[in-house]
């Protein structure tokens, strides 16, 4: 989902609760990564890896110019003889320590291995983010959670869009209405739209 289809979407759900739970949830997810210079960890459960939210992460730190949000997969199948950035296993979760932030998306059950891992990664010190169902005991142990829960009027992947979008806007100095996210739009079509850069 590009930055047009994200600023249709805010349209659309102006005046419900997702605009605001979203923004609260992504400015949690920049208030403990950018004061500690980054130290990101995102993982999803057995069954599911949040590919997607990795990447628009990566986007959203190079075009807001915050480093601090591009994270670190952390993948439950991780081979050593994946590339770098695919092959971060879960063992990563045991070196967690303070000024870390460990994003936890979890649209089904995270089950015991996964839990027991965050519990210790809580108890190291790591900031505990949770975006998914609401499972009790992980809920439980974040910081912060974003449930999205069955039957909702979004569905999980639409919500890590509006949180990877809202992460990557200016949160300082607060913003005054909807001129911050046009100007960032803006900026945002004038990149896309600028000729190559010369080779020569």
């Amino acid at each position: 989902m590009d930055a047009v289809r994200v600023a249709l979407l805010r349209e659309v759900l102006a005046g419900t609760e997702w605009l605001g739970a979203t923004r609260r949830f992504a400015g949690a997810l920049r208030g403990s990564v950018v004061p500690h210079g980054g130290g990101l960890l995102l993982v999803g459960t057995a069954g599911y890896e949040p590919w997607h939210l990795a990447a628009h992460l990566v986007d959203e730190a190079a075009w807001s110019g915050t480093p601090e949000l591009a994270p670190t997969l952390v993948r439950h199948g991780a081979r050593p003889s994946d590339p770098a950035h695919l092959a971060v296993g879960l063992g990563r979760l045991a070196a967690a320590r303070r000024g870390e932030t460990l994003l936890v998306v979890a649209p089904d059950d995270p089950g015991a291995p996964l839990l027991e891992r965050v519990h210790d990664a809580r108890r190291a010190g790591a900031t505990v983010l949770a975006l998914g169902s609401g499972e009790r005991e992980l809920t439980t142990m974040a910081h912060e959670t974003l449930t999205v829960p069955e039957g909702a009027e979004l569905d999980l992947d639409t919500v890590q869009h509006l949180v990877s979008a809202a992460a990557g806007e200016n949160a300082v100095p607060p913003p005054r209405g909807p001129r911050r996210f046009r100007d960032r739009l803006s900026r945002l079509a004038d990149h896309l739209t600028a000729p190559p850069p010369s080779r020569w």
